[in-house]
């Protein structure tokens, strides 16, 4: 499917239905175009963007993962960061969390500097790169009843799952969630850990 034209979704919509009924589903964002989604999708406490951290997204949603088997994580970046750290797929692999999925909006574009082709445009396929890293459910996804499948996954099946979600390639444009990092620390891990939080 990579490189492909043919079938693709909006982006904000397909954020939108993984987010539904997301209940206290724990949300790590990528840089850019998936946290300005994110952010459309409504803000919420337990949504943690990552503003400046390129190739961060998955690794913290691991160690989340980890620290919070009881919880449900899902990770949602973009195909040019997940390119950056694609070791970071091996290592979730090597370590299982039942309890993590990740969503690679794929536009395969470098959307933060200039909308470059990605490596995706060109024939890269992050599922297959997925699955050859162990990762056994990981699935490229055109349409929205594949997208509805992993949105229910995501909440009941053992993962760790992986979805390469194919989007248009259209600028959806800058939704803002807040940019104090010390704030948006702080209240997640009021929301997460109450009273523990210190």
């Amino acid at each position: 499917m990579s490189g492909s034209r043919s079938k693709r979704l909006d982006r904000r919509a397909a954020v939108t239905e993984l987010l539904c009924d997301r209940g206290a589903l724990l949300v790590v964002s990528g840089l850019g175009g998936t946290t300005w989604d994110l952010a459309s999708a409504g803000d919420h406490d337990l949504n943690f963007y990552l503003w400046g951290g390129m190739g961060s997204a998955v690794p913290m949603g691991l160690g989340l993962a980890l620290a919070q088997p009881r919880r449900r994580v899902l990770v949602i970046t973009g195909d040019g960061e997940m390119l950056m750290g694609l070791g970071a797929l091996a290592t979730v692999a090597v370590q299982a969390p039942a309890n993590l999925a990740i969503a690679v909006i794929d536009n395969e574009r470098y959307g933060e500097t200039g909308d470059q082709r990605t490596h995706t445009a060109l024939g890269s396929d992050l599922a297959a790169i997925a699955r050859a890293a162990g990762i056994p459910d990981a699935v490229t996804l055109v349409d929205g009843a594949g997208l509805a499948t992993f949105r229910y996954k995501l909440h009941a099946a053992q993962g760790p799952i992986v979805a390469v979600v194919k989007v248009a390639q259209e600028n959806a444009g800058m939704v803002l969630p807040p940019r104090d990092g010390v704030h948006l620390r702080q209240r997640f891990r009021r929301c997460l850990l109450g009273d523990k939080a210190g």
